[in-house]
């Protein structure tokens, strides 16, 4: 089972990655099941929406970039805590949350996402 974890961790974080950085038909040939169900409400159900909202953020925001802080497996989930930077040096935390079926595949995604604010009331980072 452990193995299944970190292998879990390792595919998302390549998922996610060739995602971000403009290749979505290769992350999903790669690393999505038969279905792809989607939690985030401003990216269309299933893998053609997810696919058509990957390029054309690649496309509008080539310039973003990303950092996985934190990976966390438990289960048949993978929790992947980043930092973006994104144009005009804005960043943002994100969380997101992938379920994996019996053969390691992506099949269900949930996100959360917050611009990390200018100025904080305690002197602690977001991560």
């Amino acid at each position: 089972m452990k193995e299944n974890l970190e292998q879990n961790k390792l595919n998302a974080i390549a998922f996610y990655k060739m995602a971000f950085e403009g290749n979505p038909q290769q992350a999903v040939n790669l690393y999505v099941g038969s279905e792809y169900i989607q939690h985030n409400p401003l990216v269309g159900n299933g893998i053609e929406p997810f696919v058509d909202y990957f390029d054309k953020m690649a496309k509008e925001y080539p310039e973003k970039s990303i950092e996985f802080v934190r990976i966390i497996a438990e289960g048949d989930l993978v929790a992947l805590h980043t930092h973006q930077v994104w144009p005009d040096n804005i960043e943002y935390v994100t969380m997101d949350f992938f379920k994996f079926d019996s053969n390691g595949k992506i099949i269900e995604h949930w996100d959360s996402m917050q611009e990390i604010p200018k100025v904080s009331a305690n002197n602690n980072t977001m991560y």
